[in-house]
C-alpha cells in the first residue's frame, strides 16, 4: 500500500504546452475559395473543405460521412460519427447547405448499393476518400494559396488545424464553450477550454475595452536626419 501511495506522489514532468496552430477567418476565407468549383474534382473539393471547416469533424469523421447522414432539409445537420462509436449531429450554415445540396443532385451514386449507404466523398477509383486523400487535397490548396502570394503562414495546414479554427472563430463569436464542447464532441469542457486560452485576439480586445491607455502618444523621431546635430557628432570624431 505505502508503494502505491508513493507512485502516486510522484509528481507530474512539467513539459512545455504545445503551440495548436489554427487559421485567421480571413486565411481561412482565402483557403476554401481556392477549388475550381466550375470542374467537377474542384467542385467536390470545395463542398469537402467547406464541410470540414463548418462541422468542426475529425478527418476520420469527414472520411466515414455517407449520403445518409446529411440532411439539408431545415434545420440543416450533418450526423458525424466519433470516437468510441459516439454519434453527434451538428448544424450547417446556409452556404454549406447550399453546397450539399448542388454536391448531392449530381452525385453519381453507386447503383449496387442503396442511396444512402454511398460514401459521401470518393477517389478517383469511386472508393472511399482515405485519411491521406483529404491531407492531399488540403495540401494542394495550402501551396496554391502560398504560391499565389494569399496565404503567408509557418505551419502545416493538417485536417485537424480546420478543428482548430472552427473552434477558436466560434470562442470568437462569444459562444459559450458548452455547446462549443458538444459540437466537438469532447468528454468535458477541459479539453475545449484551450480553445480560449490561444484565442490572443479577444483577450487583446477585452484588455484594450477594459483598461485605460497611458502609454505615450508622441511618434518616434529619426534623430539622423537633423543634419546640425550629425555635423556636431561627426566634429566629434575629428582630432
Amino acid at each position: 500500500m505505502e508503494a502505491i501511495q508513493g507512485i502516486l506522489d510522484i509528481p507530474y514532468k512539467k513539459t512545455a504546452m504545445a503551440v495548436v496552430p489554427y487559421l485567421s477567418e480571413d486565411q481561412m476565407k482565402i483557403l476554401l475559395s481556392m477549388p475550381d468549383a466550375g470542374k467537377k474534382e474542384g467542385f467536390r473539393d470545395q463542398v469537402l473543405l467547406s464541410l470540414l471547416y463548418d462541422t468542426g469533424a475529425r478527418v476520420q469523421e469527414l472520411a466515414d460521412l455517407k449520403v445518409k447522414d446529411i440532411r439539408t432539409e431545415s434545420p440543416a445537420v450533418v450526423t458525424l460519427h466519433g470516437k468510441g462509436n459516439k454519434t453527434r449531429q451538428v448544424p450547417v450554415m446556409t452556404k454549406t447547405r447550399k453546397l450539399l445540396e448542388t454536391y448531392l443532385e449530381h452525385y453519381r451514386y453507386d447503383p449496387g448499393i442503396s442511396r444512402g449507404d454511398n460514401q459521401l466523398f470518393t477517389n478517383q477509383k469511386k472508393g472511399k476518400l482515405s485519411r491521406w486523400g483529404i491531407s492531399y487535397i488540403i495540401n494542394k490548396y495550402v501551396e496554391k494559396a502560398k504560391a499565389e502570394k494569399l496565404l503567408d503562414i509557418d505551419f502545416p495546414v493538417t485536417p485537424h488545424v480546420f478543428r482548430h479554427s472552427k473552434a477558436v472563430h466560434m470562442v470568437r463569436a462569444g459562444i459559450n464553450l458548452i455547446y462549443i464542447r458538444d459540437f466537438l464532441g469532447h468528454v468535458d469542457c477541459s479539453t475545449t477550454e484551450i480553445y480560449a486560452r490561444i484565442d490572443t485576439e479577444s483577450k487583446r480586445k477585452a484588455i484594450e475595452k477594459a483598461c485605460k491607455d497611458i502609454l505615450p502618444e508622441q511618434e518616434y523621431k529619426d534623430w539622423t536626419t537633423d543634419t546640425d546635430l550629425m555635423a556636431f557628432l561627426e566634429s566629434l570624431t575629428k582630432g
